[in-house]
């Protein structure tokens, strides 16, 4: 409890040492005026000789001492000191930038490039602290599926919502570089990010995907390529009249292009061909875009000498009830 206690004035404590003298000089006075006569027996005294103020006769001045000493503790200024940190974040704004174009149902990743890109970005939002995340989507045209947000559970259901066919299919990567621009170009972060996820080849889209890029640069943006695909062949689910068949398609992700948007924005390409390769790909750029964090230690004085003048106090008024009772008592 008194840990953290220190004295403004400890110097002051030293008048303590009165009270011992007082008690000491309290008793010796009572000893010297002791009447003279001893009774050999008790019998020999009235009854009521053994009363209230008989009992208590020494207790009020106790209650005077105690009430000093908690006087000269108050004027000493006990305080507690107490001590802590502050944490100041300085967050990211993260784009999102995910293609949804039916190749992405193609499965060599498990169960497909979709649903493992969707687990491991779910992971990602998971892992983030104060950063404002928002989501684009994209296929033939981009759409926002989830502004600027750290309302990461609104952000994380949204991303489940998400399914091939929500849009026209087709890869317009340089519309979902523009539209991802737009979200974050008002943004006061200092650092601003998008993390793009594709497996095609930009076939789609008004706005040339390097252009895209070069506005990217000029806002400050810094943009991160992922590809998705193994290389050469993949499974792909196709509807027959007899159910499910799968047929090897090519995998063709414009990696030149990939490579392009990043460097120009500072940024970095990867290529993840498998689910583990991705999920160590978002781990390799959480720990790259992690937020600042800067920590102040404090300690900060509560003053204590209040609460001392209050018992003070209360032992004080104590010891008057207690006198005036026992003046009441005397025979």
């Amino acid at each position: 409890m008194f840990n953290n206690v220190v004295f403004a004035y400890p110097w002051v404590l030293y008048f303590l040492l009165i009270i011992p003298l007082i008690a000491i000089w309290y008793f010796y006075k009572g000893r010297k005026n002791r009447s003279a006569i001893i009774y050999s027996s008790s019998k020999l005294l009235p009854e009521n000789f053994s009363s209230l103020r008989t009992k208590l006769i020494h207790l009020p001045f106790i209650l005077r001492l105690l009430t000093l000493a908690l006087l000269i503790i108050a004027l000493a200024r006990p305080q507690d000191f107490t001590t802590g940190t502050n944490v100041n974040t300085e967050g990211i704004d993260i784009i999102m930038v995910f293609d949804i174009s039916g190749s992405m149902l193609a499965e060599d990743f498990k169960p497909n490039r979709l649903e493992a890109a969707k687990e491991v970005i779910d992971k990602f939002i998971e892992g983030r602290i104060s950063d404002r995340i928002g989501l684009v989507i994209f296929s033939r045209d981009a759409f926002t599926q989830c502004p600027l947000t750290i309302d990461y559970t609104v952000l994380r259901n949204l991303l489940r919502e998400i399914r091939s066919g929500m849009l026209e299919d087709g890869t317009a990567i340089g519309n979902a570089i523009a539209n991802s621009v737009n979200r974050l170009k008002d943004s006061d972060s200092k650092s601003k990010v998008m993390i793009l996820v594709t497996d095609g080849v930009n076939n789609a889209g008004e706005i040339d995907p390097l252009s895209a890029a070069e506005i990217a640069k000029t806002f400050g943006i810094r943009i991160y390529t992922i590809g998705v695909g193994t290389r050469g062949e993949a499974p792909y689910p196709v509807q027959t009249p007899f159910g499910i068949r799968y047929q090897m398609v090519p995998v063709e992700i414009d990696e030149v292009l990939m490579k392009q948007i990043a460097e120009r924005t500072g940024g970095q390409y990867f290529r993840a061909t498998n689910n583990r390769a991705l999920e160590e790909i978002y781990n390799r750029i959480d720990k790259m875009e992690k937020s600042k964090i800067e920590i102040t230690s404090y300690r900060s004085a509560h003053e204590l000498y209040f609460n001392w003048l209050v018992v003070a106090f209360i032992f004080l008024l104590t010891e008057v009830g207690l006198s005036r009772t026992i003046l009441r008592k005397l025979p």
